[in-house]
């Protein structure tokens, strides 16, 4: 059994008191932290939380727990990881783990030095749909990953905080980017470095100082590309779409708009559909089970049972960092309009790996380039000439 201080009672510390308490069901968030005395009592009193503060200090340091989750603005994140480690508990921080690689570096140093457990929640890499997905890459059904696209836009965030480009450090690319960065990584190989990056950014629509809308192209040592598509300016709720392609096969991923449940009414659902849904009238697409969908179920569970096991969960904060310093490429990319370098102070993964080309030989003399079935029988074979380089057809009539 774990024992909690939570520290945010916002969207982000709602999903994640809903999940502690209702899926193990041995943990217990003890005590959370709020910066509005009149929503720390009530979102304890909801949540039959038994201590609610004001002093950041006093929830991570209460000694009745045993783990500190973060769910407070980015501008928080550091001060709240560093306390918690210098206090011995474990500490879980919501994405992405800081506004910066060098924020990012000095929280990991924290946790390290400190000896403590450290896991970072990044929900989205535990989504039903992602760990089958996932589990099928491990099995070799995509051959090599090649391409990891992800996708995440809704109309923009919930609390003022993510509008102030001080507070949270970005825009469309700190809020959804991370998540986009980190699912490209799990696909293509968190072993993988990433080399490089070119991104285009730019305010569409609100009267912000940060971007509101950006695409993304991060290249990794294989020659694999993870592409990001994040926007604060969609309409119709929020759009979570991620697709894979490899050498043998594809995967697309749908997590939100479809989920399973099309309802159609014409006067109203009367309650509320979805994280981010625009309204509650014609075509909606409501979620059974939201967290679980989100991929807060699992994570929680990876965390847990990690902290159990005395082990390593899948996603810790030195995969916040390396997502810190892809994001911070990007930024850089965004600016100067040029591929632009990831740096990174340590790198803790492969360090031999070169772009690689796949050639399928279909005799002595030929790669093969292409076969297709056409629609009168017949196999069209496109081929390469392995000494000239020439390129060749064969048709073979339909038997």
């Amino acid at each position: 059994m774990h024992k909690v201080s939570m520290l945010g009672t916002g969207l982000i510390g709602l999903f994640y008191t809903m999940t502690i308490h209702g899926n193990r069901s041995r943990d217990k968030v003890e005590v959370v932290y709020s910066r509005s005395d009149e929503r720390g009592s009530k979102f304890a009193k909801d949540w039959d939380i038994p201590r609610y503060t004001t002093d950041l200090r006093k929830a991570i340091e209460d000694p009745d727990t045993d783990t500190v989750v973060v769910g407070l603005p980015n501008n928080l994140h550091e001060e709240a990881c560093v306390m918690a480690a210098q206090a011995g508990k474990n500490v879980l921080c919501t994405k992405p783990l800081a506004r910066t690689a060098t924020e990012a570096k000095r929280i990991l140093d924290a946790v390290e030095k400190a000896g403590v457990f450290h896991g970072y929640l990044e929900d989205l890499v535990y989504t039903p749909k992602t760990l089958k997905a996932l589990n099928s890459v491990a099995n070799g059904a995509l051959g090599k990953v090649l391409w990891a696209r992800s996708r995440e836009t809704h109309p923009g965030p919930h609390s003022s905080w993510f509008w102030d480009k001080e507070m949270s450090g970005g825009g469309a690319i700190i809020d959804l980017g991370c998540h986009c960065v980190e699912i490209a990584r799990v696909f293509i190989g968190k072993d993988i470095r990433p080399v490089e990056v070119m991104c285009w950014a730019d305010t569409q629509v609100h009267p912000i100082d940060a971007e509101d809308h950006a695409i993304g192209l991060v290249r990794y040592a294989n020659g694999a590309i993870g592409q990001f598509e994040v926007s604060w300016t969609f309409r119709g709720g929020m759009d979570l779409r991620d697709e894979i392609t490899g050498t043998e096969g594809t995967i697309w991923l749908n997590h939100w708009l479809r989920t399973g449940i099309e309802m159609f009414t014409a006067v109203g659902e009367g309650g509320y559909v979805a994280e981010k849904a625009e309204g509650n009238t014609g075509w909606l697409f409501p979620v059974g089970d939201e967290v679980g969908g989100l991929g807060y179920t699992e994570m929680f569970n990876d965390m847990f049972n990690s902290i159990d096991r005395g082990g390593k969960p899948k996603e810790d904060f030195y995969d916040g960092y390396v997502v810190n310093a892809i994001l911070d490429a990007a930024y850089k990319s965004a600016a100067s309009k040029q591929w632009e370098p990831v740096q990174l102070e340590v790198w803790r993964g492969k360090d031999d790996v070169e772009s690689e080309k796949f050639m399928t030989d279909y005799d002595a003399d030929h790669f093969l380039i292409k076969e297709e079935k056409m629609p009168d029988g017949r196999l069209k074979v496109m081929l390469k000439e392995k000494v000239g380089g020439k390129i060749i057809q064969k048709v073979i009539e339909a038997g």
